[in-house]
């Protein structure tokens, strides 16, 4: 059986000891808002009522924010002078 999104974010918690302040902190980083309540949706049991499926967007885009949180933002490169041809 395959993990859906939802079991991946669950995974991806449990690991790192996320708490939900956490992870509406870290998708807050690619500014996306989330409310707790709609978090908390996602980590419901699949036959309860309010259970969420976690979309492919939510999901990357907290895994952009974990980048970020995890290691920083990204630092500019400089640019590279022109050569003239």
């Amino acid at each position: 059986m395959a993990l859906t999104n939802n079991d991946i974010l669950k995974k991806i918690r449990v690991a790192l000891k996320l708490r939900d302040d956490n992870i509406i902190e870290i998708l807050k980083l690619v500014d996306y808002n989330i409310s707790k309540s709609e978090l908390g949706a996602f980590f419901r049991k699949e036959d309860h009522p309010k259970y969420m499926e976690l979309q492919d967007q939510i999901l990357r885009n907290f895994l952009n924010g974990l980048i970020i949180y995890k290691r920083g933002p990204m630092e500019k490169k400089p640019s590279l002078p022109k050569t003239e041809g």
